[in-house]
């Protein structure tokens, strides 16, 4: 069966909004282990790419699940939605974004998740 052009970018934002859920549950979850805990600190960076991976992984899974043809391709383009979201956030939120190379780094990680999400969800 063929999905049309909407029910995939439809799948796509349900696998990105499905993402961010999880990211929310996590970083809160994260956030009580910080509080709670002896966790230091300086572990933020590296448990803030795990939870963006699992997140982007999951929403991915999720999407080429629901649209069951080009895998990569739509699991990239999450990967992708989900940190161009996560810098526009941070543009409101913070400070103005600067592009470094820990920034193209990030987004180099978000799609490669999301294509391994997406493959993944394909052949499940």
């Amino acid at each position: 069966m063929k999905i049309k052009s909407y029910d995939k970018w439809f799948y796509l934002l349900k696998g990105l909004l499905l993402a961010f859920i999880i990211t929310s549950v996590l970083i809160v979850l994260f956030s009580l282990l910080l509080t709670y805990s002896t966790l230091k600190e300086s572990k933020m960076p590296l448990i803030n790419t795990i939870i963006m991976m699992v997140s982007i992984t999951t929403g991915s899974i999720y999407a080429g699940k629901k649209i069951k043809e080009k895998g990569w391709v739509n699991g990239g383009i999450v990967g992708i939605l989900y940190y161009i979201i996560l810098i526009l956030l941070s543009i409101v939120i913070l400070n103005p974004f600067s592009i470094d190379l820990f920034s193209i780094t990030k987004l180099i990680i978000a799609f490669i998740t999301g294509v391994i999400g997406g493959i993944i969800g394909i052949n499940i």
